[in-house]
Order: structure tokens, then sequence, then C-alpha cells
């Protein structure tokens, strides 16, 4: 399990200030929460965290090590203690589910091919899937895509998992079965975990804690509870999904 400290984060794309100045402590093992508006800069900031986008200014810690002024050979050394399931799973549609899973094993790991077999099948087998290997993603519901995504990133054994917006587009109850993923893979696997996402079903059920981006800072951090009982409009108008309020509509 890693800890992860973000330390006043800066980034802009030309004119356009996305994050100013992101303060977040991550506790090793919890999952947490990252709550916002679409545009927010919540996916721009889980990419400073994997080591796939290097801010303007700022730091972050993956426990003692600061990972921003990391090089090439480094920042791959580290990929590998990441597992991501990305927004709509972002399979490659030519491969087989198997070679989907396989895929990160075969650039991180150095397995034999019986080993790579065994390991996606037990990813598979964790996410409640079997004897779906030579399936094409074209065959697979919208479910089971977002699980063969899943399977993928702790095909090798991740000690964080990362989740971009992990029930999007997937119905109410396809969306409490991942939801259930995400709270027994943090049992099974002993991860940290951080959840990016709008969805505020998902949000209460999973999170140990929840951090609201607004505006390019983390406004508040909080329990489930704590943040239910939050004095701060903003945060109030959010979770409620109100039109009016201090956040405005377009």
């Amino acid at each position: 399990m890693k800890k992860i400290e973000i330390i006043d984060l800066y980034k802009s794309f030309g004119e356009k200030q996305v994050l100013k100045g992101v303060n977040l402590q991550i506790k090793a093992g919890e999952i947490m929460v990252i709550i916002g508006q679409s545009g927010s800069g919540k996916s721009v900031l889980l990419k400073h965290i994997i080591g796939i986008m290097k801010p303007d200014r700022g730091k972050i810690f993956i426990e003692d090590q600061e990972i921003t002024s990391l090089g090439d050979e480094a920042l791959m050394k580290l990929s590998r203690k990441f597992g991501m399931l990305f927004q709509g799973a972002a399979l490659f549609d030519s491969l087989t589910v198997a070679e989907n899973i396989a895929f990160g094993l075969r650039r991180h790991a150095r397995l034999s091919e019986d080993e790579i077999k065994q390991a996606v099948a037990m990813s598979l087998e964790r996410v409640g899937l079997r004897g779906i290997e030579n399936l094409l993603p074209y065959e697979l519901s919208g479910g089971m895509k977002k699980r063969v995504g899943l399977a993928r990133a702790i095909a090798y054994n991740p000690e964080i998992i990362l989740y971009d917006e992990p029930t999007t587009g997937l119905d109410p109850i396809r969306a409490d079965a991942i939801n259930n993923l995400i709270l027994q893979l943090k049992k099974d696997l002993q991860v940290t975990s951080i959840v990016i996402t709008h969805d505020m079903n998902s949000t209460f059920k999973v999170a140990d804690r929840i951090a609201m981006l607004y505006d390019g800072r983390i406004i508040e951090v909080g329990t489930p509870e704590e943040i239910k009982n939050s004095s701060n409009p903003i945060v109030q108008q959010f979770i409620h999904g109100r039109a009016t309020g201090p956040i405005a509509e377009w």
C-alpha cells in the first residue's frame, strides 16, 4: 500500500489554467474519491498522479519518492505500481480479452506464456468473469468491458489503482456491480485507490474519504458523512445536483 501527497500543483494549457494549486493527501490503503464538475480537471489531476503529465509547478510524492521530476526510465519503473481503469475501459478492439489483459503483463513483467495465461485467468476470476478469454470487445456488454478493463488493471498486482469515471455509461445495476468490485479489490489486494467521478451514488458507496475539486483547487475533504453535512454551498449544490446555486449552470 502506498500513500500519495500532492503539493501546490499547477497546470495550464495555453491561456486556460486547469489546476491552480491542488493540495491533497491520500492515505495508504484508502479509497479516495475525487468529485467535481465535468471539465474541472479531475482527469488532468489523475494523469499527473500516474506520471504521464508534468505540472507547471508543484510536487507529487508516492511514499517518499517525488515523481514530477523523474526521467522516462524511472517513470516506466514507477508505472508498474499503478493499475488504471480508463473511462470507457479503453480496450483494443482487434485483440481478444486475453490479449488485452496480457498487454500490460508483457510490458511490465517478465513472465512465461504459461504464467501470463494463469495471471489472465486469475484476473478475470477476480472481476467475476470466467471463460471469456477468446471473446473480442464487440462481443461484450458495457459492464463486461469495464470488468475486463479492471482485470487488465490488476493483472500485475499494482499497489495503487486509479479509476477514471468507472460507472459512466452503465445502468444502475451494472454500476453498483462495479462499485462492489472496487470495494472487494481494496479488501483482497490491499491497494490504495483513487476514484474520479461525478456519480454521487458511487461516491457515497465506495469512498473512505471524498475530495471536491472546484475552480482548480481542492475546496473540501472529508468522510462521506462529513461531505453530506458540509456547510460549503458549492459542495451542497454539487452533491445534490441542483441547477441553482453558486456553481453556474454552464
